[in-house]
């Protein structure tokens, strides 16, 4: 083929496929994926690499455009039409799953036939772990393993940061959910009911807040010691988490006063069940050291809905007000404050 590119300079000899087959320890160790094409498109040589992508089959005999599909230039279907492509990049891909894709140039022999030289380009990744290739299986001129070598670094350093992100963002959840606990009780803290109520308010849900403060607690610990005390309170906490459903919020705001706030609800008589049923809780002895504890809860109850506008601290006052006209009616009993009263 005159004014076809030669394998070798103008000087050196016409090499066919046979002379280049001959040849084929040097080019297997250059360019370990070619392919020699006799002038029917057969294969007559396949270098180590390219071969290692058909492990049950040999590549020689086979006809190339059996094996690979062109995917630009198009309309290949011909050895003359592939001769055609000499000198340009060739956009390939296996016909034989898993359809690697690869880059490849054409090189016309002036004794008849064709070397294709190909290569993954940015499929390497892929084809490395699909095909189990190793540093062995590239030139040792080739930046690919290096290049590897950085992606598998940076994969592992993006995921180590991925993992110290993680870390860091329990932590900083942890931690904030630490601030929003009560340490002793597990329940919400003052805090914490600070941020729901300013929520639901803004949000103009509707709730109803309970404000309970222990009766006869300080009985307790003057009588049995504060380690009882602490004892009690992990009780009463777990009995009003057994009365409320899990949208519900639980706090404890004070060294014997809790906050309750029934997300959602607005039935006066569904909230006098749960008052009722808290308060025949609290009253149920509570063992301590083989002696029973008693106490009492004292309840103040405010409904969102009575306000036209309502206001944390006018709701807090109020259940507050409420909670203490509860204690001077004789304990162990739940007032709700008047309706409009904060109005």
């Amino acid at each position: 083929m005159s004014g076809g590119l030669q394998t070798f300079g103008p000087h050196g000899p016409a090499l066919g496929t046979r002379g280049l087959c001959d040849l084929g320890g040097v080019f297997d160790a250059l360019c370990p994926m070619h392919l020699v094409l006799d002038e029917t498109g057969h294969i007559r040589h396949a270098g180590p690499t390219i071969q290692k992508l058909w492990p049950e089959a040999p590549l020689t005999d086979a006809r190339f455009l059996e094996v690979f599909e062109l995917a630009r230039p198009g309309a290949v279907t011909s050895m003359q039409a592939l001769m055609a492509t000499a000198g340009r990049k060739l956009h390939l891909r296996m016909r034989a799953a898993p359809r690697t894709a690869l880059n490849g140039l054409l090189i016309p022999l002036e004794a008849g036939g064709a070397v294709v030289n190909l290569s993954f380009g940015l499929s390497v990744q892929g084809a490395v772990r699909a095909h189990h290739l190793t540093g062995a299986d590239f030139p040792p001129t080739d930046l690919t393993v290096e290049l590897l070598y950085l992606l598998e670094a940076n994969a592992m350093v993006m995921d180590a940061f991925t993992q110290l992100s993680l870390r860091l963002q329990g932590a900083m959840i942890a931690a904030e959910e630490q601030a929003f606990t009560d340490t002793l009780t597990g329940l919400k803290n003052r805090r914490a009911m600070d941020h729901v109520l300013a929520r639901l308010i803004a949000q103009g849900e509707p709730f109803a807040l309970m404000h309970v403060d222990l009766d006869y607690f300080k009985d307790v610990n003057d009588s049995l010691g504060h380690a009882a005390g602490d004892h009690v309170l992990q009780h009463v906490a777990r009995k009003m988490l057994e009365v409320t459903r899990d949208e519900d919020t639980v706090a404890r705001v004070g060294g014997d006063e809790f906050v309750l706030i029934l997300h959602n609800l607005a039935t006066r008589r569904r909230i006098e069940e749960i008052a009722q049923a808290l308060l025949a809780r609290l009253q149920e002895p509570i063992p301590y050291q083989g002696r029973p504890c008693r106490i009492a809860a004292s309840i103040g109850i405010v409904l969102s809905g009575d306000y036209t506008a309502p206001e944390a601290d006018r709701l807090l006052h109020d259940s507050d007000t409420a909670l203490y006209a509860a204690k001077r009616g004789g304990r162990a009993q739940h007032v709700f404050a008047a309706p409009g009263e904060g109005a």
